[in-house]
């Protein structure tokens, strides 16, 4: 089988894609951000950079069998502009389009935020629905996934994917936690829930990202820590975003930068995990599609 990961980061869809059990002979990867592609390199060094997205058009290479791409959310994002499709970072789906339409997958797999499916972003939802539509010949089915199914934290993202129909044996979703029910940390009372990520600085700390506070024993947390709870809030390491995330510990450290090995900074880290897909997500669509699809 061949891979093609568009926007790929540091490679959370093949990493997910491996743990459902797929492999590949030949995976490409597009990206543009200097320490993502450097880290791909290092955990992937069969994998061949073909530059940026934009360039979609005049690559050669092997037919994919998936594509994958989580393409820019910013403005799509609860914290963006609200641009959508209008966005320059958002409108660069369109290269993804384009791909699945030269190449015709068996399938391909979009992740995005949840704005994507907010109200004042349904027209340009729709849009990106039609234009894969008009491919012809694939099944579309999408669905929205939170981490907490499988990780202790909050991240609601939308999963479409699209298949060619005659490959489908069934339909794809929904996919319902592993645990059964819904697990739905949002609802909970602030004063039982049993873990939060603090993202602002109140005051003593930068706002230079996540912050963790431990709970002693019998202590409760209502969404704004005490004078003593300030003392006790640090940042995440890297090792724990790794963790949050599903990746292996170190996943991050290293990358290869014009054929050496060398450390990638604190911050390049962060800022990376920040962008990835989180692994055991993309694993359980990728189990779902092995089960429902031909190849």
């Amino acid at each position: 089988m061949v891979l093609l990961e568009l926007f790929s980061g540091i490679g959370g869809f093949s990493k997910g894609l491996q743990a459902a059990g797929y492999s590949f002979e030949k995976v490409y990867f597009s990206e543009i951000e200097k320490n993502a592609i450097a880290n791909f390199k290092y955990n992937f060094p069969y994998a061949e950079h073909i530059g940026s997205v934009t360039d979609i058009a005049k690559v050669d290479i092997a037919r994919p069998d998936i594509i994958t791409f989580g393409s820019p959310c910013q403005n799509f994002s609860s914290v963006g502009d609200g641009s959508g499709l209008r966005g320059e970072a958002s409108s660069l789906v369109r290269y993804a389009v384009e791909a699945v339409g030269r190449f015709r997958p068996d399938v391909f797999i979009w992740e995005n935020v949840k704005g994507v499916l907010f109200a004042r972003h349904r027209a340009d939802f729709w849009s990106i629905v039609k234009a894969f539509t008009d491919i012809g010949g694939y099944r579309l089915e999408w669905q929205l996934f939170n981490t907490p199914w499988f990780l202790p934290q909050n991240r609601e993202r939308i999963y479409l994917v699209g298949r060619l129909a005659e490959k489908c044996t069934a339909g794809l979703f929904p996919v319902y936690p592993p645990c059964g029910g819904t697990v739905a940390f949002h609802h909970d009372a602030p004063s039982i829930r049993p873990f939060g990520t603090i993202t602002r600085g109140y005051g003593e700390q930068p706002n230079t990202g996540s912050y963790l506070l431990t709970l002693r024993a019998g202590e409760t947390f209502d969404g704004k820590p005490n004078a003593d709870q300030k003392t006790r809030i640090r940042m995440l390491t890297e090792t724990e975003c790794e963790r949050l995330q599903g990746f292996p510990d170190g996943f991050t450290r290293y990358g290869i930068y014009d054929g050496v090995k060398e450390e990638i900074g604190r911050k390049h880290r962060y800022a990376m995990l920040g962008n990835a897909v989180s692994v055991p997500v993309v694993a359980e669509v990728a189990r779902k599609i092995k089960e429902t699809t031909l190849f």
